[in-house]
């Protein structure tokens, strides 16, 4: 989905809906909930009311992402357990949406699609649900697509007709997914999407990244699995190193060590490369949201705005791509990229993503609250509104009508707000985390990759 070259984004003239239930830009004080509720209100507000397809971003304009889509379901469900929507008006909006993503046409058409072989173009049309321009099939979006519908199918458990017919319609959409047309044998690995203008893009899922749970539901598949080597082909081209003074395995931009956790609780289990280094994916995480921080701090002479509480790089929005001069020296800015660093990966231009600390409260809740903390005292309504943080800003971007304090994004990007929801969440009870450890197709996943240990091995479906 985001790969770690920027992409460029295009913009519809789609529009979507607005049905604002928060009346003030800037509460007196910071609070963790407000800014879990603020997220939630992103998807439950800007969803297109005969589509039910979440925009990418918000307020521009904007195709659907359903990558955005995915996190939509499992937010919605957070909603529920927190008294912001009742569950009779979340399971109905989630049955209409599932209906109308069952419905929209598959096939090998460049045109006129939604999709092919059960998976999911990046990018629909928000008014339409068709493939939005030229954009690829995606396997990562569409994994992350399913991991929120496998989340409504093991939460919406009641006898009613309403969530009986969820749970048919998340297994069946499930289900009908190819993963395996989508996985090159000799690579043992997915490819990243599948264009039907040139096929299959070549370039792969190889770890570490976000597609540990994408890998993990396609080894699950009881009617098109990729085959359980697939997860010693994911490990083998890890890079373990250390960074900052913390040994993991390395992934430069942070959302990479934050999707998959979102979903899955990898607390306490464990698959062989992991066993071989004592440690976890949570504790890797962990790791690698502390050397990010570190690698801010280290850097203060060339971003004097980063501080032990404004950090956190991972992709996200920026001000333009452009080159300028300032005191003799050149300074380069970027728009849309995957900022991030590791030890073999470095790119950042002084561009600051909230979702960055957000995605990882659960790996270390001091630094990432904090962060937060920090970051809304600094700059208040520049970069906090309606539905929470705002994606991006850069103090150092004073290019420009508009930006003479500095560049602040004006949009909200659904694959950056969803983090900030589930991950919230997932911190305050661990509830995305306990409801699909009952998913048999989360468990299957995991123990066809070799996990063991922990919860798993208590888990008995």
């Amino acid at each position: 989905m985001r790969k770690l070259l920027a992409f460029v984004l295009f913009f519809s003239l789609n529009s979507c809906g607005n049905r604002s239930t928060v009346q003030q830009d800037n509460p007196p004080a910071f609070s963790l909930k407000d800014v879990q509720y603020r997220s939630f209100l992103y998807f439950r507000e800007t969803a297109d009311s005969t589509t039910t397809l979440i925009p990418d971003r918000w307020p521009t304009p904007s195709f659907s992402s359903i990558a955005a889509q995915g996190f939509g379901y499992a937010a919605w469900i957070v909603g529920i357990e927190n008294g912001w929507v009742t569950r009779k008006e979340a399971a109905e909006w989630i049955l209409k949406s599932l209906r109308y993503l069952r419905d929209l046409p598959q096939g090998p058409q460049p045109e006129g699609m939604a999709g092919y072989k059960g998976f999911f173009y990046h990018f629909l049309d928000m008014k339409t649900g068709r493939r939005f321009q030229q954009v690829e099939l995606s396997s990562i979006d569409t994994g992350l697509l399913m991991a929120g519908i496998l989340t409504c199918m093991t939460y919406f458990d009641g006898d009613n007709p309403t969530e009986a017919e969820i749970r048919k319609l998340a297994e069946e959409l499930y289900r009908r997914v190819e993963w395996d047309w989508m996985y090159d044998k000799e690579k043992q690995a997915l490819s990243m999407g599948w264009h039907p203008e040139k096929g299959f893009i070549p370039s792969w899922w190889n770890g570490y990244n976000e597609a540990m749970v994408l890998n993990i539901m396609a080894m699950a598949s009881p009617t098109h699995p990729i085959p359980a080597e697939a997860w010693k082909g994911w490990t083998k081209t890890y890079l373990w190193d250390n960074f900052m003074s913390f040994a993991h395995v390395n992934f430069g931009p942070l959302f990479g060590h934050q999707y998959s956790h979102m979903f899955i609780d990898f607390r306490g289990i464990q698959d062989e490369y992991m066993r071989r280094k004592g440690i976890d994916y949570f504790e890797n995480s962990r790791r690698a949201t502390l050397s990010n921080r570190a690698y801010c701090l280290s850097v203060r002479d060339k971003f004097p705005h980063y501080n032990d509480s404004v950090w956190g790089l991972t992709a996200c929005d920026g001000p333009k791509d452009t080159v300028v001069m300032k005191n003799g020296k050149e300074l380069q800015f970027m728009g849309y990229s995957a900022r991030g660093v590791s030890a073999s990966y470095l790119v950042d231009d002084g561009t600051i993503a909230p979702t960055a600390a957000g995605g990882s409260i659960p790996f270390a809740p001091d630094e990432c609250i904090g962060a937060l903390k920090g970051m809304y005292r600094t700059y208040g309504s520049q970069l906090y509104g309606k539905y929470g943080f705002k994606d991006a800003f850069n103090p150092l971007f004073t290019y420009g009508k508009g930006n003479e304090a500095g560049w602040f994004d004006v949009d909200y990007l659904g694959i950056d707000q969803g983090p900030f929801v589930l991950q919230i969440q997932n911190y305050e009870n661990g509830l995305i985390w306990d409801i699909l450890k009952k998913n048999r197709y989360i468990v299957e996943g995991l123990r066809e990759a070799g996990f063991t240990g922990g919860w798993l091995e208590q888990t008995k479906l």
